[in-house]
């Protein structure tokens, strides 16, 4: 009985999606991505909100800014999920292209900033609000920068999904090429 060839390179690191299955994770992974900008950016409205209006829309909107945690959280959680799924499910791989690699690291880091700096900042937000005052938003200058980071990270993901630049990620000295690659 002849057993099926598999190439010397070493083993597959996962199993190909089917291209219905490729189709639905990458719906999937476009509308988590679209829904994080969506949500960015009415985050960024809010910040400007408070920013630049009166003391009651100031309060308004930074009582309102800790509501959008969860989306933002959501959206970045579904779309590195997704991604990990596509990157592993197709032949760009997680890590065999800079542009996959890049649209990781900066999907972990904003992620990892969400759930680890951005919560506190919304809460701190949303009890000055809450405490009023002649202007609630005074020293809130730098919860506008969350929004701008992420909304251009997201630009830079976007366009480097689109562009893939770089090329493949080199492989180390004395480790051979995958089958079929260079």
């Amino acid at each position: 009985m002849r057993r099926s060839a598999r190439p010397i390179a070493g083993p597959p690191v996962t199993r190909p999606l089917s291209r219905g299955g490729r189709r639905a994770w990458l719906v999937v992974h476009l509308l988590a991505s679209g829904g994080w900008v969506g949500v960015d950016v009415v985050l960024g409205v809010l910040v400007l909100g408070a920013l630049l209006g009166d003391a009651r829309t100031a309060a308004l909107c930074l009582q309102v800014s800790p509501l959008l945690f969860w989306p933002l959280l959501g959206a970045g959680l579904l779309s590195l999920l997704s991604g990990v799924v596509l990157g592993l499910g197709t032949r760009y791989g997680l890590l065999r292209y800079w542009w996959v690699a890049v649209k990781l690291a900066l999907n972990l880091v904003l992620v990892a900033l969400v759930a680890l700096v951005l919560r506190a900042g919304l809460q701190d937000a949303a009890a000055r609000g809450a405490a009023g005052g002649p202007d609630p938003a005074a020293g809130l200058g730098a919860l506008a920068f969350p929004p701008a980071v992420s909304l251009t990270a997201l630009v830079v993901a976007t366009v480097l999904a689109v562009v893939k630049p770089w090329g493949r990620v080199r492989r180390s000295a004395g480790r051979p090429p995958p089958a079929g690659g260079t």
